[in-house]
């Protein structure tokens, strides 16, 4: 276990860290596979926007790689231009 001040400081911020990128992470996925179930066009359109936004946000937060978020991106989007 960590001996020093500082190093205790560190523990606690990378298990919060740890858990709101978990949070992020979870919700996410949840709102994927939401999206994925959808059978009409103009719903999955709309939550689409709002998917690819949280995909960008775990990007940005280096939760996931660039690159992944990218092919999800590109996924999710052929799945919903197939819809009928």
């Amino acid at each position: 276990m960590a001996n020093h001040k500082a190093t205790k400081k560190d523990v606690r911020q990378s298990k919060a860290r740890n858990e709101r990128n978990r949070y992020y992470g979870k919700t996410t996925r949840n709102a994927i596979r939401d999206l994925k179930k959808l059978e009409e066009k103009a719903a999955a359109g709309e939550k689409l926007s709002d998917v690819i936004s949280m995909i960008d946000k775990l990007a940005k937060r280096n939760i996931i790689h660039k690159n992944k978020a990218a092919n999800l991106k590109s996924k999710l989007s052929k799945k919903v231009n197939t819809l009928a």
